[in-house]
């Protein structure tokens, strides 16, 4: 029997817990290449990774084996345990519980990726697409107002 075949891509987006600004630079490229391990690990491929100090974005493609929730998981479990048990970094770190999983069609992967890899001018320009930001309120809810 042949196996399964699948294209599912989604576009994943966690928020630091209270949206504080721990993920400065040197931070950043360690979680960046522990979440890159543990979807390795998982066999999840990763098409973009993304993000500014307070958030990350990350376009993979999944096989039809994990659910999105255990993708998250596992990913905000290993970077936070990541950073405070072997970066020792000078703040207790963790992540909101909330988090924001959107499908991905597969003739919208390249917008997506490319808004991933462009967060930090899409920040600094204001042109951000609203709906693939985390929501800013307590913990993800959406903001008052």
């Amino acid at each position: 029997m042949r196996a399964p075949y699948t294209q599912l891509y989604l576009h994943l987006v966690w928020a630091t817990w209270d949206r504080h600004p721990f993920l400065v630079p040197a931070i950043r490229g360690r979680v960046y290449e522990c979440i890159q391990a543990e979807c390795a690990n998982l066999r999840v491929d990763v098409i973009a990774m993304g993000g500014m100090e307070d958030h990350v974005h990350l376009l993979v493609r999944v096989p039809a084996t994990i659910a999105p929730a255990d993708l998250v998981k596992r990913v905000k479990g290993a970077s936070s345990h990541m950073v405070n048990h072997d970066i020792h970094a000078p703040f207790y770190f963790k992540w909101q519980g909330a988090y924001g999983v959107f499908s991905v069609s597969k003739r919208h992967v390249p917008l997506i990726r490319d808004y991933v890899l462009r967060q930090e001018e899409h920040h600094r320009d204001l042109s951000l697409y609203p709906l693939l930001e985390p929501p800013s309120g307590p913990e993800g809810a959406p903001a008052a107002g």
